[in-house]
């Protein structure tokens, strides 16, 4: 994939997963089914980037797509905390009621989610060690982190600043 194609790729993947995260404070009434589609495409087309930047072996895919897959699995659940957060957020920013003690919550909850995320990464790293060389698991994690940092940012730009 050249370059630029990579680029267009990332943001776009960042904005579909963004919507996914998102929608559930967006849009209340879509029906289940669409999301379950929505949801699986972002998947397919992550799994498509990794797959296309991974270069992976015949032997190395064996070990690495069940890796991937554990991960991700583990992955939206962290993803669906940051959803209920933004919700919880949103309907506090929309109604104006949100508290010092509600902004608390939040942060506390923010903190939480990331030190999941980080004690997820640092998990499945040796499961990676394991099935993949060095220089691959490090290409793995570079793709995963700008997926996630495309996202932060598709997030922080369409989330209002607490007033």
């Amino acid at each position: 994939m050249k370059k630029s194609m990579k680029g267009i790729f990332f943001v776009t993947l960042a904005a579909a997963i963004a919507i996914w995260v998102a929608t559930p404070v967006l849009a209340q009434d879509k029906p289940a089914d669409n999301m379950k589609i929505l949801i699986d495409k972002v998947k397919a087309d992550k799994k498509l980037l990794v797959a296309a930047n991974m270069e992976l072996t015949e032997s190395e895919a064996k070990g690495f797509w069940p890796v991937y897959e554990a991960y991700q699995k583990d992955l939206s659940a962290i993803n669906r905390r940051i959803g209920k957060l933004i919700e919880s957020y949103a309907a506090d920013y929309r109604a104006n009621t949100l508290s010092d003690e509600k902004a608390k919550k939040l942060v506390d909850e923010l903190v939480a989610i990331e030190k999941a995320d980080g004690k997820l990464q640092s998990t499945f790293v040796p499961k990676l060690n394991k099935v993949l060389p060095p220089k691959k698991v490090a290409r793995y994690l570079q793709i995963e982190n700008k997926i996630r940092a495309a996202l932060k940012y598709e997030l922080a730009a369409n989330i209002p600043v607490v007033q």
